[in-house]
């Protein structure tokens, strides 16, 4: 995949500082006010206010304790804004892990998952190191869909459990069938009174997202059915009748049991950690950049993530990644670098200081329901009918990771997701090869000069107000990033740009979806989208992805594109 610009602009090759220095330094090098400092502590605060609840959830949904979610969140969620590529990265337990880690659990202990937090740690910092954070980002776009909407039924079904009170006569099974056999055969158990517990839960963050988006709605939720269970001494099951609270101070850190034969049976286990830890981090930058029009460092974060978990795994906590609702939340607070991430931190660690002892009141049905609407939000429904209409290759892609996420295992999803959609790849690109009757097999090279193009006006380009690219070859998830690298370099000095299509002989849906960001960037900066030369299929491909007038204009050639782009200018 190339791309020609008509401006000449050349991409330099990022020196080894530029690519690993932390965000918080280059934030502080360029001066950094009281002002700042202001709003960077009251989005930390919102943002911690979000955290507390979701990061116990996560902790006990993972089999784990409540404080453990909360020391991941405060000792990860400090070094990923410190050491991180990103200005507003927040780091912490994620839903996503909640599957992965349940079931180390159950194998290793808390000893193993701690120490395979560990491993994967140093797995992530060499990643970095390596560079290979550049090549996460080609995991094609159904494969990211299907297994983020599978960890969401996932987690989901963890829930019901504490969403309906149930009592098993023995462990709950971690696979998902078994699980809901088991559930099934303990309905008669359901305590009405968590039942409603936790639909009060859910009513008040659906309600407070609707009618008062600004407001902790989760944290509102806890907070008041924790008073209604203390205050009535309901019959439900809270952090304290199940664990006996939470510990009012940080625990000491300490190297977790090491063994050659711990080492190896955990291997597995780590490996998936620092896979999932990769993409979700990598993903959640890129929301953030998508929110704010900046660029994170993929690498320089990836290090940054592998010292979180190490860091984590050192106070007993469980894995650390980038936090796709957290870091969303953070920028829409009005954060203005990773000093907010790092209050954040602060301000949970002055919880445990401070407001421990009251945690034993919350009702795990209400935890349930905080989760339950996190699965509900994860699920990303509109994306997956979506790319069900796109296409079979596609939705081939997006069944078999959202069912192997399911039924087997999140790795297995993924590599298999990857498999299929490389081997997609390879059909299209052979698809687009043909065979001329009229010409031999073989030609002799001939100079550009020779192959015929239609000609387009070269005084156009001459005003600053309009730019043109030619894209040429494939143009599918393996050049996305690259294509997306440059595109994300227009400012909003151009009034118009054109983007021309007729050398790319197909689009495919994680390419139509950069294609679909830059047309909404475009339209939030003014500058108007003129899309040239696209053949049927790939004006289908980018129309099905969102890309229609007036986000984008389909013209026929640069010469029509750049006339009217002028007019308008």
């Amino acid at each position: 995949m190339t791309i020609e610009t008509s401006t000449g602009m050349a991409v330099e090759r990022p020196s080894f500082r530029a690519l690993f220095t932390p965000k918080l330094v280059t934030i502080l090098s360029e001066g950094y006010g009281l002002q700042a400092l202001r709003a960077d502590i009251m989005a930390g605060l919102t943002v911690a206010i979000v955290a507390l609840p979701l990061s116990m959830a996560i902790a006990i949904a993972s089999g784990t304790t409540p404080e453990r979610g909360l020391y991941t969140a405060i000792v990860g969620g400090f070094l990923v804004s410190a050491l991180g590529g990103s200005r507003f990265q927040i780091g912490g337990p994620a839903g996503a892990f909640i599957v992965l880690v349940a079931a180390t659990v159950d194998r290793h202990g808390i000893d193993g998952l701690v120490l395979a937090t560990m491993i994967a740690g140093l797995l992530l910092m060499a990643a970095g190191f390596l560079r290979l954070g550049t090549y996460i980002k080609f995991i094609p776009y159904p494969v990211t869909v299907g297994f983020t909407a599978g960890i969401a039924v996932i987690i989901f079904a963890s829930q019901i459990h504490d969403l309906l009170g149930l009592t098993l006569p023995g462990k709950e099974p971690g696979e998902i069938v078994p699980k809901l056999a088991a559930l099934a055969h303990a309905a008669g158990t359901t305590n009405l009174l968590a039942v409603a517990l936790a639909l009060v839960s859910i009513g008040i963050i659906v309600g407070a997202r609707r009618w008062r988006p600004h407001w902790p709605g989760m944290l509102i939720a806890v907070a008041l059915t924790a008073v209604a269970t203390w205050a009535f001494a309901l019959p439900v099951e809270t952090i304290g009748t199940r664990f006996g609270g939470i510990p009012s101070t940080m625990p000491a850190p300490q190297l977790p049991a090491l063994s050659l034969a711990k080492l190896q049976a955990v291997l597995p286990d780590a490996l998936a950690f620092a896979l999932l830890g990769a993409i979700e981090s990598l993903l959640s930058a890129v929301v953030a950049d998508g929110m704010t029009g900046r660029r994170h460092r993929s690498n320089c974060e990836l290090v940054a993530q592998g010292v979180a978990n190490i860091g984590s795994a050192l106070f007993g906590g469980i894995c650390v990644t980038g936090t796709i609702a957290r870091t969303a939340t953070n920028v829409r607070a009005g954060a203005r670098g990773p000093i907010a991430g790092m209050m954040h931190a602060v301000f949970l660690l002055l919880f445990i200081l401070v407001a421990a002892p009251l945690a034993s009141y919350i009702p795990l049905a209400a935890l349930g329901g905080v989760l339950a609407v996190v699965a509900w939000n994860m699920a990303e429904k509109h994306e997956f009918l979506a790319l069900l209409r796109s296409s079979r290759g596609d939705a081939a892609v997006l069944l078999a990771t959202f069912g192997l996420t399911v039924l087997r295992d999140l790795t297995e999803g993924i590599v298999v997701g990857c498999a299929i959609g490389s081997i997609l790849i390879i059909h299209r690109l052979s698809q687009t090869a043909g065979i001329r009757a009229d010409t031999p097999l073989v030609q002799a090279d001939r100079a550009d000069a020779e192959t015929p193009r239609k000609p387009y006006d070269p005084d156009a380009l001459s005003d600053d107000g309009v730019v043109v690219y030619r894209l040429s070859g494939a143009f599918f998830f393996g050049t996305a990033s690259m294509v997306s690298a440059v595109l994300d370099r227009i400012g909003d000095r151009h009034k118009a740009f054109v983007l021309d299509f007729a050398e790319v002989p197909f689009v495919d849906s994680t390419a139509a979806n950069v294609i679909t960001s830059l047309a909404r960037g475009t339209v939030h900066s003014k500058v108007q989208l003129f899309l040239t030369g696209t053949s049927p299929a790939v004006r289908q491909a980018l129309t099905a992805a969102g890309v229609k007038p007036p986000l984008g204009l389909y013209r026929d050639t640069i010469d029509e594109a750049l006339r009217e782009a002028r007019s308008t200018v």
